[in-house]
């Protein structure tokens, strides 16, 4: 058995570890560890006190993807509900669907009975006023509280390279030896009204397959889904690439990629053996992992692949 997840879901290995031990499934335990993470008001990159959007609305992404079948389950642009991990489930396991989006989502974890919440914190909001006020001029912030001027918002925030964006990933094997991949987020600071990253689309930010492994990514969504970037890890272990080999080759690809900002790829893996690891193009970085014999979670760290500028 093992559980691992990035940086900022160590708080949730302890949990997610324990419904291990009970005897509960991968999927229980990447639930459960997400939803603590989710519940942290101090990280401003997932669930309660997550930072807002443009318009000072806290809009969430997850997805759920369990690799002993493939069936997975995801929403997006969720706003007034704490545990978007749970809704993602409850869409894997009740509908014949794999995403849904937006009030849709939000209509659907009120028929579950997900109670709503305000997700916005003082805090959260302190720092969206901040940073806006430090951007814009105001005369441009006036107009985004009108709700007007967004396009222009968002291309003045593009120049600012100190955007926060963030989220957490984890990882679970089961007694079974079944995996399950979970990714929960509340997407690029600042963002455009529904944007969406690639935390909830299956292939980009998240994939689980038993035979070969599975792979969570955090950092510019955009590059992520352009590249497949998760399922095209797994995939390069299905052929045979070595752990190393297969995330090269993944960073190489995101390398060709023209973005409009700094470049930036962070994931989390394990191999069809058992194996986990991590990769960033961001030295110095690391990931948690907890084994049934530890009591706290470890730390380990990233492998450092640099990401080359297009020429």
């Amino acid at each position: 058995m093992l559980v691992i997840a990035s940086e900022n879901g160590g708080i949730g290995l302890p949990a997610a570890m324990e419904a291990l031990r009970r005897g509960g499934s991968a999927l229980d335990a990447v639930e459960v560890g997400i939803q603590y993470v989710e519940s942290n008001p101090d990280d401003h990159s997932v669930g309660l006190g997550g930072l807002p959007n443009l318009l000072g609305e806290v809009e969430l992404d997850a997805s759920i993807m369990d690799g002993a079948t493939l069936r997975s389950g995801a929403v997006a642009a969720v706003r007034g509900y704490e545990h978007p991990i749970s809704i993602a489930r409850q869409v894997m396991e009740r509908l014949p669907y794999v995403l849904l989006v937006g009030e849709g989502a939000e209509l659907f974890a009120a028929e579950c009975g997900f109670a709503r919440r305000e997700l916005a914190t003082a805090e959260s909001l302190r720092l969206w006023q901040e940073r806006l006020e430090h951007i814009l001029s105001p005369t441009q912030f006036a107009r985004l509280i009108r709700r007007q001027g967004i396009v222009a918002a968002t291309e003045a925030l593009v120049e600012d390279v100190k955007c926060g964006h963030g989220t957490t990933n984890l990882i679970a094997i089961d007694a079974r030896g079944n995996i399950a991949s979970g990714v929960s987020t509340s997407g690029l600071g600042f963002k455009y009204p529904g944007r969406v990253g690639d935390s909830p689309i299956i292939g980009a930010g998240n994939y689980a397959d038993n035979r070969y492994g599975a792979v969570t990514c955090t950092g510019y969504g955009e590059m992520a889904i352009r590249a497949s970037t998760a399922r095209s890890v797994v995939l390069y272990m299905k052929m045979g690439l070595t752990i190393e080999e297969a995330a090269k080759e993944a960073m190489r690809e995101l390398s060709e990629l023209s973005v409009p900002w700094p470049r930036g790829m962070s994931f989390i893996g394990v191999d069809k053996e058992g194996r986990h690891f991590g990769v960033s193009s961001r030295e110095g970085a690391s990931y948690t992992y907890m084994t049934p014999e530890m009591t706290e979670p470890g730390i380990a760290p990233r492998m450092y692949i640099r990401l080359t500028e297009t020429p």
